[in-house]
């Protein structure tokens, strides 16, 4: 198959009521074995970067392996740019080769949000590129009122404005999640997503998918989580069995690359099956 638009994978799964994980990577290897997994389970995957490991992989290159690697592959593969606050950069990436963008405006007040997003939307709509956005603040997880303070959720009466207002293809709300490793366990408002899934008809996203205890996320997808994001956990362990290969004396890197794929495989499609439907499926 080819790279396919985020928003096509994201209504698809929303019209059959299930969740895509979207795994930020970080080099060859972490890109290849996200698409590998996800054509064992059957289900589709999106590819993110985040604008900051761009100085380890340059977003041209990003784009392209993940435009080669899914064009061998046997589901839907989305290709997305996370986080930037920056017009210029998400442009760039646009001409690189991403074809989905997320414009994060969470940290400007409500109606400077919508400027910027709009911005944006009306630039990658004209070139096809699809837009996400973030409404309320998903904040740090090492900071607990960044998730535990409902002042920073998403208000639900302002999500059909937002929407209107942006044109934005998928959004991101606060509910209690947040970015990197939790101090203490999250608590998901459920019912606030349950409401704000009652009054879209878009796709919606969860940040901070690392460390949320899997029967929330079960709940969440249930209450219209289209999209989970995933990328401390997955980072970490990338590294730590690295880690425990070197601990082992293996000092090939190649080799530890060979021994450390079966449990990273292992981890992604745990991840892609816990968020996947009842029933088999395949296309978008």
């Amino acid at each position: 198959m080819s790279l396919e638009k985020v928003c096509d994978i994201l209504k698809y799964a929303d019209h059959n009521n299930f969740c895509v994980p979207a795994f930020n990577a970080f080099n060859y290897e972490s890109i290849k074995w996200i698409i590998e997994a996800a054509c064992e389970e059957n289900s589709p995957a999106i590819v993110m970067l985040y604008p900051g490991m761009s100085c380890f992989i340059p977003f041209s290159t990003f784009a392209q392996i993940t435009r080669d690697l899914a064009s061998k592959a046997s589901v839907p593969i989305g290709l997305h740019l996370d986080h930037s606050s920056s017009y210029e950069e998400i442009l760039f990436a646009i001409k690189e080769g991403f074809t989905s963008v997320m414009a994060d405006g969470s940290g400007l007040d409500f109606d400077k949000n919508i400027e910027f997003v709009r911005q944006v939307t009306k630039a990658a709509h004209a070139m096809g590129v699809d837009v996400e956005a973030e409404l309320g603040r998903v904040g740090s997880a090492s900071n607990a009122d960044d998730f535990v303070n409902s002042q920073c959720y998403t208000r639900c009466e302002d999500v059909p404005v937002y929407i209107e207002r942006t044109e934005v293809d998928c959004l991101a709300i606060a509910i209690g999640s947040a970015h990197g490793n939790y101090i203490a366990t999250p608590k998901l408002d459920l019912e606030r997503l349950s409401e704000i899934n009652s009054i879209t008809d878009i796709p919606l996203v969860l940040h901070g998918g690392t460390g949320i205890p899997e029967d929330q996320l079960v709940g969440a997808v249930r209450s219209g989580i289209n999209k989970l994001n995933i990328g401390t956990e997955y980072m970490e362990l990338f590294m730590s069995s690295l880690k425990s290969q070197a601990e082992r004396g293996v000092k090939n890197y190649f080799a530890c690359l060979n021994a450390i794929k079966p449990e990273v495989i292992s981890y992604l499609k745990r991840k892609i099956n816990l968020l996947k439907p009842r029933q088999e499926h395949v296309g978008a």
